[in-house]
Formats: C-alpha cells, structure tokens, sequence
C-alpha cells in the first residue's frame, strides 16, 4: 500500500476530512497548526494513503520538531491533550505507522501519537504515558447537569461566588488576553512549571477568531480566575485554567465552569472536553469528577530506535520547581519562551 505525504496547510482536502470525520478534535484543524507554526516553527505533516487528486480518506497528522536541545521527533500533535489518527477501520494504521518509521529512521528521535480513544496493536510503538482524560456528556438538561456537580464543592462555592458579586466577562480582547496571562503567571509561578509564551495564546485568538473564548472571573473588580476555551463542532475543549490562590474560597473557578456548561447548552454543544491531567495530580482529577464529567485512561504511543532511557527524577523536578518559582517576571517569562520551543 503506497503512502502519500500532504502539506495540510496548502491541501484543502485535510480541512475537509476534519470537517466530515467523526473522531477529528479541535487538535486537527488548521487552527491549532498554525498557531503552532507561527509560535513554535514546528512542519505540520500529514500522511496519508489517499493518492494526490482523490478525496481524502484518512490521515495522520504530526508536526516535526527540530530542537538542538532535544533532538528532532514526529509528534501528533504537540500540545495537544489528544489526536486521534483519522482511519476507518485499523486496516490503514499499521501500513501508515510503519511507513512513517521507516522513512524517519536514523532522522529523528521517536514519533508519537496522542489517541483518544484507538487502542494500538502496532509492532514497536510502546506506552510512554498515562493519563487521566474527562468529558462531560452535555445531553441532560441543565437542571440534571447542575444536580451532578458536587454539593459541597461546586454547587455551594457557586452559589458563594453569587452572594460575593463575582462577576463573569467573556471574550478575546487584549484586555481580557492581559489579565488572563497575569493569572497564568501566579499559576505556574504556584505550581513551579514556565509559564508558556504570551505570543502562544496571542496566535491561539488570532487563529481560531470567535471559536475561542476567554473567560475572567472578578471580585471588586479584580480579576481572581480566568479559563481558555476552543470550539469544534460539537464540543468545546476546556483548555487552559488559571487563578489567584487567595481568592480561591470565592468560588470564582466553579462559577466560570458552571457559566460555560450553560453556555455550552445554549449552543447545543453534546460534549464539554475538559482534557487531560497527569495521574499524580489528585486535586485536578477531582476537580474534573465533581464537575460531573466521566473518566477514562488514554495513552501516548511512541516508536524509537531503541529502548528510551528517559526517566522522571522527582528530587530534580522539586528542586527545578523551587528555582523557577523563585524568579523574577522577566526570568521566569523567559523560561517559558526557551522550555517550550524545545518541549513539544
């Protein structure tokens, strides 16, 4: 079976096939790609064995990755909390997957694919993470939606946030963008990780226009938590959160949940992706479940030439998380914009 490789910037067959298949994401488009290209210069590829001129039937996308800090690498897609390879039927995979790795071969480090749902059975691709994904089924009417959410947690600091005047605005302006990187920055500042590039989310709003919104929560007028949604078809992707940890019993990250679900049912959206966490993040992963959202496990699939020697060495990461959280703004702003280029 012949493999045909496709610039999905310039072949409208792509945009076509995210449209029409049903497992495509908010991560497949065009618009996540080019923010992509425009803040990290990662190549969109996609491959494909669909020849030039007919209708595309499937396709894998990938973005490559060239970093003299961490080698070059194939990854679908970078940043993404998932990307389904866009099939129909398993018969294409294993001819596309061992396609791609015989033409990268002594080129590149690994590639990688991020499925939501597909379970591999593919020679030499191997787990390298786990995580926990949810997705909360917005079908049952709101009164039902609003009854799933936790009593004590959710619901009450819903209803604090109401007796308190936290007030919601939404949109994408460059004030709304200002004040949600302030709330990035205590956020990672607070969890020891590099902020990522405000240009990311800049081309982020300029990508996706009116398919992504952002949310800020005020108290007194002051911005306290602010959250970043993508749109696609049906669903809308909960992408990014941020806040200000002393406002935390204000209930502002209920309330900005609780405002977007019923959003998102004006809209008659079925499904709200509230994405991936990592398994040893229990505050997060609660978080989700309270929200009413089911959980599932999903798992990125790498191929490399030999056995990965890469290894998680807590005591590093701790100390690297008290360095970074100890620096000034313009270092630590600075951290992002090296770590990222060379994380995806």
């Amino acid at each position: 079976m012949a493999v045909y490789e496709v610039d999905p910037r310039l072949d409208a067959r792509w945009t076509a096939l995210v449209e029409s298949h049903p497992d495509s994401s908010v991560f497949h488009t065009l618009d996540w790609l080019n923010a992509l290209e425009r803040t990290y210069r990662y190549t969109p590829r996609v491959f494909t064995t669909t020849p030039p001129g007919s209708p595309l039937l499937n396709g894998i996308a990938f973005c490559q990755v060239d970093s003299w800090l961490t080698g070059s690498r194939l990854v679908s897609l970078p940043f993404s909390d998932h990307c389904e390879p866009l099939i129909h039927g398993d018969e294409d995979l294993p001819e596309l997957l061992s396609h791609i790795a015989n033409q990268t071969a002594g080129k590149l480090r690994y590639s990688e694919i991020r499925p939501r749902m597909m379970e591999m059975s593919v020679p030499n691709f191997r787990v390298t993470g786990r995580f926990s994904f949810h997705a909360l089924d917005l079908e049952p009417g709101i009164d039902e939606l609003y009854s799933h959410l936790h009593k004590d947690s959710i619901q009450r600091k819903i209803q604090r946030a109401g007796r308190e005047g936290v007030v919601v605005e939404e949109g994408r302006s460059e004030k709304l963008l200002n004040q949600y990187y302030g709330l990035l920055m205590l956020t990672r500042r607070r969890h020891g990780v590099p902020p990522q590039p405000y240009r990311w989310f800049r081309n982020l709003t300029e990508c996706f226009g009116p398919r992504l919104t952002i949310y800020v929560a005020r108290l007194r007028d002051r911005p306290i938590a602010s959250i970043l949604t993508l749109r696609h078809k049906k669903s809308i992707v909960y992408k990014y959160g941020c806040s200000d940890a002393h406002f935390h019993n204000a209930g502002g990250m209920p309330q900005l949940f609780w405002h977007v679900i019923q959003q998102a049912k004006s809209e008659e959206r079925t499904e709200m992706d509230l994405g991936r966490s990592e398994e040893d993040n229990p505050g997060l992963i609660q978080f989700k479940n309270r929200l009413g959202a089911k959980s599932t496990t999903i798992s990125y699939w790498r191929r490399s030439p030999g056995v990965s020697t890469e290894t998680s060495n807590h005591q590093q990461n701790h100390l690297r998380s008290k360095v970074l959280s100890r620096l000034p703004d313009i270092l630590f702003r600075l951290s992002g914009e090296i770590f990222y280029r060379h994380a995806g």
